[in-house]
């Protein structure tokens, strides 16, 4: 049986791994989040890898059939990529422009699988639609106001407070809270690796 890791503080990736029934132990991965391109799919995936690896590089050697998981989730709206908010008014600028339309979250996912020593790594990503009903701008002044944006993708939580503004989901709803388990699973299981039992 694998050590399984998750390389995230996300307590939403936390719970959904839970709730599928994984054993796993979390370290954090450090160092800054970077990207180097536009494109959202190729973004999360780079940050994903840069996670696993993190951590995958911070493990002793003798600690052997071990597998570490990285994710991170980027928000895409009219093909820009829209991060964490710098501060409440980035978050109402980018609820506005999101009220009333269709984004896309996308998460990338990279398994770090240590097998004899040596470090393989898998690297995928999954996109889900969005759209929301048309909200008021006091709307979005009053979410602002709870703090709930503020570490997250796009400026808001799907299963927060946010939640009832979601007009229409196409596609992993996990995904967009963080971490599309079901393809995780999926690809796992074409590796021949059992991440729970």
């Amino acid at each position: 049986m694998n050590k399984i890791i998750l390389a995230s503080a996300s307590p939403r990736r936390r719970e959904i791994l839970e709730k599928a029934g994984v054993n796993f132990t979390v370290i954090p991965a450090s160092g800054e989040e970077k990207i180097s391109t536009s494109h959202p799919e190729q973004a999360v995936q780079q940050l994903s890898s840069g996670k696993a690896r993190s951590v995958a590089r911070s493990l002793d050697d003798s600690i052997h059939d071990v597998l570490v998981i990285g994710a991170d989730t980027v928000v895409s709206y009219a093909g820009r990529i829209l991060g964490k908010p710098r501060d409440e008014e980035d978050a109402v600028n980018t609820l506005e422009s999101l009220q009333g339309n269709t984004h896309q979250v996308y998460t990338g996912v990279t398994v770090m699988e240590r097998k004899d020593g040596a470090f393989r790594e898998h690297t995928f990503y999954e996109v889900t639609d969005v759209t929301f009903y048309p909200v008021s701008h006091e709307e979005i002044l009053e979410y602002v106001k709870t703090k709930e944006p503020v570490d997250k993708a796009g400026s808001y939580a799907i299963q927060g407070l946010f939640g009832i503004y979601v007009k229409e989901i196409r596609g992993d709803y996990n995904n967009v809270v963080g971490l599309p388990v079901s393809r995780l699973f999926y690809e796992m299981k074409k590796l021949g690796i059992k991440l729970r039992g």
